[in-house]
């Protein structure tokens, strides 16, 4: 059994510091061998104690290895390595960095949701500043390779040829950092959300956004962000309007090595958000105080109550429900005794003592504000032919015209 082979074995079975010894040897007979390294960085992490920085060592030279080769699932694995390394050593921004490159390139790699879930709660506890949060890597990094041993012993010269090789590939792939301007091409820019009961977190992932030339405004129902890129043109990115509504003295927006997190604070505790993005066209003046609402409130309350007959269409499970019956109905049920005081249900109190008109006055003012909004939006969108109390129906759209049977919608 080769050193190589004895060195998965003794991977195989925990014995780190084995594995450790027997990669040496295979790499001082080939040193050109990228799996010997990535094999040596794993159980480097692993032995007691772990030597994270020849860890790291290893990864990166297995990837410049990799990266002359072309080997795509080599330079994967030791990215890979490189990040978790990096993990290890507490340099938290530049294992974000190497995970998403590894992730640039497999998407699907299994390890990446364990270790992003580790390094977001590592990265939350970090202030903008601090060390720990910081990008210094370079997707290719510039070490020195072991140079290849020449076969032919009568001319003993090392050649530093492949490894002048590899310093050269990186300083021309590192050139890339230098440009004023983030480096991720425009369609590979993307944006990933989600929520919490008080908070929204946007992520847009972009490398190398310039925090003093990155322009922010988050508004009550919008946000929005533009900063330059490499080609020398902008990048403009917004939401707006947004599902709910935000606070902006609270909310934050942290622009880090590898993508932008706004940290958005609702102003409605609790609201789970089922979009990111709002179909419907902003109106504040709706939400918060309703008073331009007035109007429809009235046309819900009285000019329902001028139809007779027709059944109109309805939320409820049971089907539709006839309003004038059931108003006649409540009005029976208490009436009021020769010479008693009290007594009714208060329907005959509201304007003009129309019961069916206090009936539905009753309805809304004991109804909860989504009830509330159900009705009003419903009634105002059907064009006052639909009636609804179910705001997770309602809310999901524009309420379309329903006439009775028998009846037709005209435009005016």
């Amino acid at each position: 059994m080769d050193q190589a082979a004895k060195g998965a074995a003794a991977l195989n079975s925990k014995d780190f510091s084995t594995a450790v010894s027997h990669y040496t040897d295979a790499i001082n007979v080939n040193s050109q061998a990228v799996d010997y390294y990535i094999k040596r960085s794993t159980a480097y992490t692993r032995t007691s104690p772990p030597d994270y920085d020849a860890a790291l060592s290893d990864a990166e030279i297995a990837l410049n290895l990799a990266s002359n080769r072309g080997k795509r699932e080599l330079i994967i694995q030791a990215q890979l390595r490189r990040a978790i390394a990096l993990f290890s050593l507490e340099r938290y921004g530049d294992a974000e960095a190497c995970f998403d490159w590894v992730k640039e390139m497999n998407k699907d790699e299994k390890s990446l949701q364990i270790w992003g879930m580790k390094l977001d709660n590592k990265l939350k506890t970090l202030s903008e500043d601090d060390e720990k949060a910081k990008v210094t890597v370079k997707r290719l990094p510039s070490v020195q390779v072991p140079p290849q041993k020449q076969k032919n012993t009568d001319t003993p010269k090392e050649s530093t040829e492949p490894a002048n090789a590899f310093l050269e590939k990186s300083e021309e792939f590192n050139k890339l950092s230098k440009l004023d301007g983030v480096q991720t091409p425009v369609n590979k820019i993307r944006h990933e959300w989600y929520q919490t009961q008080d908070t929204v977190v946007v992520s847009l992932f972009a490398k190398g956004i310039p925090k003093d030339k990155a322009t922010i405004d988050i508004q009550p129902r919008s946000l929005a962000i533009s900063f330059p890129l490499a080609t020398g043109s902008d990048y403009d990115f917004s939401l707006d309007p947004l599902h709910g509504k935000i606070d902006p003295t609270t909310s934050e927006a942290k622009v880090m090595g590898t993508k932008v997190d706004f940290i958005l604070k609702k102003t409605t505790t609790g609201e789970m958000w089922p979009t990111l993005e709002s179909t419907e066209p902003i109106n504040d003046s709706k939400d918060e105080k309703g008073d331009d609402s007035k109007e429809v409130k009235r046309a819900v309350l009285a000019d329902l109550t001028t139809q007779s007959g027709p059944l109109y269409p309805t939320s409820s499970k049971s089907g539709p429900k006839n309003w004038d019956k059931l108003a006649d109905d409540l009005t029976k049920k208490k009436k009021q005794k020769d010479g008693e005081e009290g007594g009714d249900d208060g329907l005959d109190d509201f304007e003009g003592g129309d019961p069916v008109n206090g009936l539905f006055q009753q309805l809304y003012s004991r109804a909860d504000p989504d009830t509330k909004r159900a009705m009003m939006k419903s009634y105002q969108e059907s064009n006052g032919t639909a009636l609804s109390t179910n705001w997770g129906e309602v809310g999901k759209g524009k309420v379309e015209t329903q006439p009775p049977d028998g009846m037709e919608a005209k435009p005016w």
